[in-house]
């Protein structure tokens, strides 16, 4: 079995920064990764720690993908902590200032689908003639997030999305940042061997012709945040109009409400990156 690619994009939330986001594809295997946003200077070359481990890892994915989902999880992660001792320009550091990421792993296999992830990016999947299934927690951490940010705007005043909220909210981010990767912390991407380890693992059924939509949180937005779509009706409007309309849609919306006071959220655009793929 294998993944046969219809469509991809992935757009910078803001055009004046790196885009954080990237993907891979190759045979059976397809990922999006996310890269979390640096709360410091950089350690890295390049645009961005986020950009640099994501798009990394990415292209590590297709060099390892004959390996199998597990297998080329590894190898990538090994090869990242490989590339960080090479190539960041500092010694030890705040666990908070290290890349990290979000990702979302499939691997088509026999008529059934094995994801492995990190964070909040997600799956969407629709056998045919059957209902859309979900894997991934993008929904409800974005609810909890919106939370947030609505919160901090009541105490410290401002618009969610505004520099004030912004600010406020560091501390809690580098916080958790702090903890990642670490005994009794969450495990997310990064750039260390041990991190492959902990992946969730899901799975879903795909046989031949079964559609699949992977997405980075920011993409998601358009039915986590906005309320645009349910998952069915998201993949739905991606296979009939295509990622870049949705897209058009996204920004559209997020321009309308520039300071998170209709959406409360923390950046006006977050990136956001998307994958259209058929099983076959």
């Amino acid at each position: 079995m294998g993944l046969v690619l219809i469509d991809a994009l992935s757009a910078a939330g803001n055009l004046a920064k790196p885009n954080d986001d990237a993907w891979a594809h190759a045979g059976a295997l397809a990922a999006v990764i996310d890269g979390a946003t640096d709360l410091g200077e950089p350690l890295l070359p390049g645009p961005s720690d986020a950009a640099w481990l994501a798009h990394r890892a990415a292209e590590r994915l297709a060099v390892h993908a004959d390996l199998g989902a597990m297998a080329a999880l590894e190898a990538v992660a090994a090869d990242l902590e490989d590339a960080y001792a090479r190539e960041s320009v500092a010694g030890p550091v705040e666990n908070w200032r290290r890349p990290f990421a979000s990702m979302m792993l499939v691997e088509a296999d026999d008529g059934a689908l094995a994801a492995l992830s990190f964070g909040d990016c997600a799956a969407l999947v629709r056998p045919p003639r059957e209902a859309c299934a979900v894997i991934g927690d993008a929904f409800g951490k974005r609810v909890a997030e919106a939370a947030k940010a609505r919160e901090l705007a009541e105490t410290h005043g401002g618009a969610p999305g505004g520099a004030v909220v912004r600010e406020a909210f560091l501390p809690s981010l580098r916080a958790g940042r702090a903890r990642y990767n670490l005994d009794g912390g969450p495990w997310i991407l990064g750039a260390t061997r041990a991190c492959a380890a902990h992946a969730k693992r899901a799975g879903a059924r795909a046989p031949a012709d079964t559609l699949l939509l992977l997405a980075s949180d920011g993409f998601l937005a358009l039915g986590t945040d906005y309320g645009r779509y349910d998952a069915e009706g998201l993949l739905a409007a991606a296979e009939r109009r295509g990622l870049a309309d949705l897209l058009t849609e996204l920004r559209a919306i997020e321009a309308e409400d520039p300071t998170g006071v209709l959406y409360p959220r923390f950046k006006t655009s977050d990136d956001a990156t998307a994958v259209l793929l058929r099983v076959t």
